[in-house]
């Protein structure tokens, strides 16, 4: 009686490959092809479909991917392990495995490598200052709230008598003019000037500025900023380049210094410096 030749294993191995890689080829998942195919050794599945791409789809995302992605980035870039570590925070094991198959960058003299890696550390040192300040700053943001009128009426007088222009014995000159070059401090004096209710037809505005500026820029900002035309201003005044000084006061945020008048202060003025006197002298303690 003739017997049935035995399949080649070969043959059967090719005849798997075949189907694997047209299921993966097709999209399937790993565990769609081992269900396929009714192969449920892992090595020889993996024999199967070497060299063949993983579909997009299968592929989950890691929580380190980013990690990942910037490790590289800042290797590339001539960054140490160490380097790495202080910028993202991970340990130097995860980066050697992230950027094993990157070149090495020039590490340069022992001075230098001193030189950058203390830049590095203060950078990082002076990113967790800024940071801590700004949680102060806001955090005293927050404690001041809405301000009442009668708040806003002392900081207010406050504010003038510091800032504005005073009457002195030797220089009689009961006016009322207030120049800064903080912006919040302008919106908080004409909201001041608006709560005592002057008029604003007696409020007068003038740009103060260093002429080598951009004087129409800062025309055009101060003007906004008040509620006004360009043309409302007063004639700007400029002051002379000494080519002897170095300038500081330079850079897109220079915009000089605004002048706020009011017309027929006199009055108004007696009353601001009897406001302060009154605060100095109805606060307890003040005077000692």
């Amino acid at each position: 009686m003739a017997t049935t030749p035995s399949r080649n294993k070969y043959a059967d191995f090719e005849e798997l490959r075949t189907q694997a890689i047209a299921l993966r080829r097709d999209g399937l998942s790993r565990r769609q092809i081992r269900d396929r195919i009714h192969v449920d050794n892992n090595d020889l599945l993996n024999r199967l479909l070497d060299g063949e791409q993983v579909p997009e789809w299968t592929k989950r995302p890691h929580p380190k991917d980013d990690l990942r992605e910037r490790a590289r980035e800042l290797r590339l870039e001539g960054m140490t392990y160490d380097e790495i570590q202080v910028e993202l925070g991970c340990s130097k094991s995860s980066i050697s495995l992230w950027v094993r198959d990157l070149p090495k960058p020039d590490r340069g003299t022992p001075s230098e490598r001193a030189r950058l890696a203390g830049q590095k550390r203060w950078e990082h040192e002076n990113a967790v200052r800024e940071a801590e300040r700004a949680r102060t700053k806001q955090a005293a943001r927050d404690e001041i709230g809405t301000l009442t009128d009668r708040e806003l009426f002392l900081l207010g007088v406050g504010l003038y008598w510091s800032e504005g222009t005073k009457d002195k014995p030797y220089a009689r000159r009961e006016t009322v003019a207030f120049i800064n070059s903080d912006p919040g401090m302008i919106r908080v004096y004409l909201a001041w000037l608006a709560l005592l209710s002057i008029a604003s037809e007696r409020i007068q505005y003038r740009v103060m500025i260093h002429e080598l500026a951009d004087v129409s820029a800062a025309e055009r900002y101060w003007a906004d900023l008040a509620g006004v035309e360009v043309s409302a201003l007063a004639r700007t005044t400029l002051k002379k380049h000494n080519p002897k000084t170095v300038r500081k006061n330079v850079g897109d945020d220079y915009r000089g210094c605004l002048v706020v008048r009011v017309a027929k202060g006199a009055q108004l003025y007696q009353r601001i410096e009897g406001w302060w006197a009154g605060i100095i002298a109805n606060y307890p303690g003040v005077l000692g």
